[in-house]
């Protein structure tokens, strides 16, 4: 089968038969679409097409049914991603995912580690991958900190504290202490109590899964109070860049005082090459940057694995027009990315191939934001862009 050819934007289109499904999502990475025959009249989903959740299911459906997916990848948020790994389960459409902690697809299900899914997999890293990170980057402000834990009361804030999950349970043996600040209900407008009680258990270390403007609210609200956090780690939409996820000022004024921390799951400083035309991180960033103006975001490196992941499915399958052959293909899959290694048959669970992760901060510069590698303690193949500066 011949290579992807490569567009104008820099991004590999994936193998025919390979369809991709996509989210809405501020500062999202364009998506390549699938070769395919012309579009069908009416007004259903096309393969590359941004989904809103209450589509998803007849999106997926759809693929299955009228294009004739022979794989679907899908890159998207705690609603919508799980509901299209469901309908790819039932329709027997094989489907790789990534973008969130692998507890949180396997939980969103409503299942749990062990349970294996014939059709669906997906890659992204752990809550635990994300615990060890976080403390990495801790303990170069305090050895022994107890941190507050601010967190929302859905999925992603439920999952810091599940009895199974626990984020804190992946701290044991390194001294830190978790302090829950109290649940709140996205979007927030006031998280006093959440800073009252920051002060109350004495400390000065944040971490959180809150989007940029909560943060911000919070870290303000802190501030105002005293004292303010020294150093604030957040996952999810802090993987963004804060001038991508809201047009605020004030949110970006407040995020680049807080100087907040996060996880680095791709960037152009990366050792790796595409397994597809053996193209180096700089390429895709700089041809994004080119192409829209914008600097590069790290889920460019994640919708190019999904297309490897696809390429290398529908090339090693017995049978590429089979859609268990090429399930089959995803399982045993092995292959270095252009994020990494991916390795499922080494995963912690089935279904799940885990990326590696390296700690970044958000550096504030007249351009924007710049996300700097500060910690590369569990890769240190990936080169330091920086250091960690605490908020003063």
């Amino acid at each position: 089968m011949a290579p992807p050819r490569r567009p104008t934007d820099g991004a590999p289109v994936p193998a025919r038969g390979a369809a991709l499904l996509r989210t809405a999502r501020p500062g999202a990475a364009p998506r390549a679409r699938p070769q395919r025959r012309p579009a069908p009249r009416g007004d259903r989903h096309r393969p590359g097409q941004q989904l809103r959740p209450r589509g998803s299911r007849r999106a997926a459906r759809d693929l299955a049914a009228e294009d004739g997916a022979h794989i679907a990848l899908t890159m998207a948020g705690t609603r919508v991603l799980p509901d299209v790994a469901d309908d790819c389960e039932e329709t027997g459409v094989p489907c790789v995912s990534t973008t969130f902690p692998w507890q949180a697809y396997v939980h969103a299900r409503g299942a749990g580690p062990a349970h294996r899914f014939r059709w669906t997999y997906h890659f992204s890293w752990g809550l635990d991958d994300i615990a060890r990170v976080f403390a990495g980057m801790w303990e170069r402000i305090a050895p022994r900190a107890t941190v507050g834990c601010l967190r929302n009361d859905d999925l992603q804030g439920r999952l810091l504290r599940h009895e199974r999950y626990d984020f804190g349970a992946a701290l044991s043996g390194r001294g830190h202490t978790l302090a829950d600040l109290g649940a709140y209900h996205e979007p927030a407008t006031d998280l006093r109590a959440q800073a009252a009680r920051l002060r109350e258990h004495g400390a000065d270390l944040v971490t959180s899964a809150s989007p940029a403007t909560d943060l911000a609210l919070f870290h303000r609200q802190a501030r105002e109070a005293g004292p303010r956090p020294r150093l604030i780690t957040c996952s999810r939409w802090s993987t963004y860049p804060h001038t991508h996820t809201t047009p605020a000022p004030d949110v970006h004024a407040e995020l680049g005082d807080a100087r907040v921390a996060t996880l680095g799951c791709w960037s152009p400083v990366r050792p790796y090459r595409s397994s597809l035309d053996g193209g180096t991180c700089v390429e895709p960033a700089r041809a994004y940057e080119e192409d829209t103006g914008a600097a590069w975001l790290q889920p460019l490196g994640l919708a190019h694995v999904l297309l490897e992941t696809a390429h290398h499915a529908l090339a090693t399958a017995a049978d590429p027009a089979d859609r268990a052959s090429v399930a089959d293909a995803v399982a045993r899959t092995r292959l270095d990315t252009i994020t990494g290694p991916l390795d499922r048959t080494a995963s912690p669970t089935p279904n799940i191939a885990l990326l590696p992760l390296v700690g970044g901060q958000w550096h504030p510069e007249p351009a924007g934001p710049r996300l700097a590698v500060v910690d590369n303690t569990g890769r240190p193949e990936v080169p330091l862009t920086g250091d960690l500066v605490p908020a003063r």
